[in-house]
């Protein structure tokens, strides 16, 4: 069970071109080392006695470069590269070449100023970052860029670069080698949700799977004294208003959280896929809606009807923007109005994005199985904001793991419904819904209050290797 990293390391490589004054390499390397620390980024570079000035220039440096990135390649969630000057074009990406280390890599090019242009003081580094991306291509390396070709390494963009790039980098180190727990089966009817966890094995994610049955005989072994139970039972009261609810009602949920939370502790699992209906109902007499708003709410997703893709979309919105996530079905239309539509699951939600949330029955389901029997679901309205949705599917006759990612926006429309609700609006939205439908995509999407659709398509199609879709 792997938290999303909020403090990330990365190798920081200078490149130097002896052509061109060498001590602005030591220069930037001291204006790296501040800005890193302001942002609250781990570093690792060469010293100034391992190369000249801690630059890379050679194919020596090259290698001295490589062996620093393979002894701390455990450590390293990403590459910057500092282009001071024109730097030399085959020796940063021979470092990385060499170094067999495979992470996102971002490209930085120092801006000339143009009272500097004499031969002591010009840089060029807005022609040397062309030649070193033109290599980097060649060798294979995938790399991002800034937002600006040139920028200057204290500049308030180049800081929100790496912000962004720390956020690239935390889906893609996340993603790779997670483990999401399926637990149940699918519900049988919603063929949607089906998957493959062959195409995720090869995108490096493993899925472990429990028996309901299972689960509710651990359910059943435990005592109502334990101290487990308590500790679960604040959680759920923390998480909602639950004075609605029957407290026996309330033991069954904790217990039952109990059990989930062990299980995912004993197999390391980093988000959960859970048959919500209606087994549980018919035999513990609860809904599990709360316990995965919980589990959502601190960064371990959980997604309804064994969503796996679902719960990974959920794991990857969670990792770029470091806030819950919350899985939707794409409901209702709004009116007329065309650019918005109604997102609604029985009580899912994170409650950290709602306003005044609180435990009830989910009667949608109670209509087969009794309200009384749905205790649990959330109740709520998501807040007005900021909106990015993503999906990834598993695309079994083209054999590939695709996506999709934009940005919208919550918004206040009246709406006169129960369960975990949103109005949102998106730009182009019938395009967009068209898009789905033609493309085989499930009725579910991750959703959260952020704006990180960039970063995720940059994460999935530059570095994971799948494709994904920017709607916009």
């Amino acid at each position: 069970m792997r938290r999303p990293l909020k403090q990330l390391t990365f190798a920081v490589l200078i490149g130097n071109r002896g052509f061109f004054p060498s001590y602005l390499v030591g220069d930037a390397r001291k204006e790296a080392q501040e800005v890193f620390s302001e942002l609250n980024i781990n570093t690792i570079m060469l010293t100034e006695q391992q190369t000249n000035y801690g630059g890379i220039e050679t194919y020596q440096d090259a290698k001295i470069a490589a062996e620093m990135l393979r002894e701390h390649r455990d450590e390293i969630h990403g590459i910057v590269v500092l282009l001071p000057n024109f730097g030399d074009e085959k020796a940063v990406a021979e470092a990385i070449r060499l170094s067999g280390v495979n992470v996102p890599v971002l490209i930085q090019a120092q801006e000339d100023e143009l009272n500097k242009m004499g031969l002591a003081t010009r840089r060029d580094s807005f022609c040397g970052k062309i030649s070193l991306c033109n290599n980097l291509r060649q060798y294979g390396i995938p790399f991002s860029l800034t937002t600006q070709h040139v920028c200057a390494i204290k500049s308030d963009i180049f800081k929100q670069d790496l912000v962004n790039f720390e956020a690239v980098c935390r889906v893609v180190n996340g993603i790779k080698g997670a483990r999401i727990g399926a637990i149940g089966a699918r519900p049988t009817s919603f063929n949607t949700v089906r998957y493959s966890e062959k195409l995720l094995e090869r995108l490096g994610v493993s899925v472990e799977t429990i028996d309901l049955s299972e689960i509710f005989a651990a359910v059943n072994s435990l005592k109502d004294d334990d101290i487990r139970i308590a500790e679960k039972l604040e959680q759920l009261k923390r998480n909602a208003d639950t004075s609605r609810v029957p407290e026996d009602k309330l033991l069954m949920m904790a217990k039952l959280f109990t059990v989930i939370s062990h299980w995912i502790i004993e197999n390391d699992i980093d988000m959960t896929a859970i048959q919500c209906w209606t087994s549980l109902q018919n035999t513990l007499g609860i809904n599990v809606c709360s316990i995965m708003s919980v589990m959502s709410g601190q960064l371990l997703p959980s997604a309804c009807e064994v969503d796996v893709m679902g719960s990974l979309s959920m794991y990857a919105l969670s990792l770029a923007s470091l806030k819950p996530a919350s899985i939707a079905d794409w409901n209702n239309n709004f009116g007329d109005e065309r650019d918005k539509c109604v997102m609604f699951h029985c009580g899912n939600y994170a409650t950290d994005e709602l306003k005044d949330p609180f435990m009830t029955t989910a009667d949608i389901i109670g209509t087969t199985v009794g309200c009384e029997n749905t205790c649990g679901a959330i109740n709520g309205r998501m807040k007005s904001g900021p909106l990015t949705y993503f999906r990834l599917s598993s695309d079994d006759f083209e054999g590939k793991i695709k996506a999709y990612v934009g940005e919208g926006k919550f918004v206040d429309d009246e709406l006169d419904t129960v369960g975990c609700r949103a109005v949102i609006q998106v730009k182009g939205l019938e395009e967009l819904l068209a898009y789905i439908c033609h493309n085989g995509f499930e009725h579910h999407v991750a959703m959260n209050h952020s704006s990180v659709a960039n970063v995720i398509h940059e994460a999935l199609s530059k570095y994971l290797g799948i494709e994904c879709y920017r709607h916009k």
